[in-house]
């Protein structure tokens, strides 16, 4: 299973160290110790906090800002069939969905709370700005 550190945990999360700190106190995330002694969380329990974290692209209707191309996130889940594979990522507050062969996904190690870059090419893009706010 994949490892990750706090301060990693609080990046992909939106949040401060201090406070995925808190969440471990709280009894919120679970973490253990890495053979170094450093705090770490299991990659799926970081996963199942940024689902349960994010904000739907709706809810942000106000966001003045274009994403760029690149997206770091968790994968979240992968289903697969014999052909195909589904992987969703949460990146931060976005959630990025990719379609590919099960063999890459394979290839790939994606499970839920693998970390896993998203690149986004497209021929179009539709930016949005609430005008309201000006």
């Amino acid at each position: 299973m994949t490892q990750i550190r706090v301060r990693d945990a609080a990046t992909f999360l939106g949040v401060s160290d201090d406070t995925v700190r808190r969440w471990i106190e709280k009894g919120t995330l679970e973490a253990t110790a890495d053979a170094a002694g450093r705090t770490v969380l299991e990659g799926v329990e970081v996963a199942r906090m940024a689902r349960e974290l994010a904000v739907t692209p709706e809810s942000a209707s106000t966001s003045r800002t274009s994403a760029r191309n690149r997206f770091v996130g968790l994968v979240t889940e992968v289903v697969t069939d014999t052909v195909m594979a589904q992987v969703e990522l949460q990146c931060g507050p976005f959630r990025v969905v990719s379609l590919m062969s099960s063999e890459a996904a394979r290839e790939l190690g994606l499970e839920p709370g693998t970390v896993a870059s998203a690149f986004v090419k497209a021929t179009q893009v539709v930016i949005e700005t609430d005008r309201t706010g000006s």
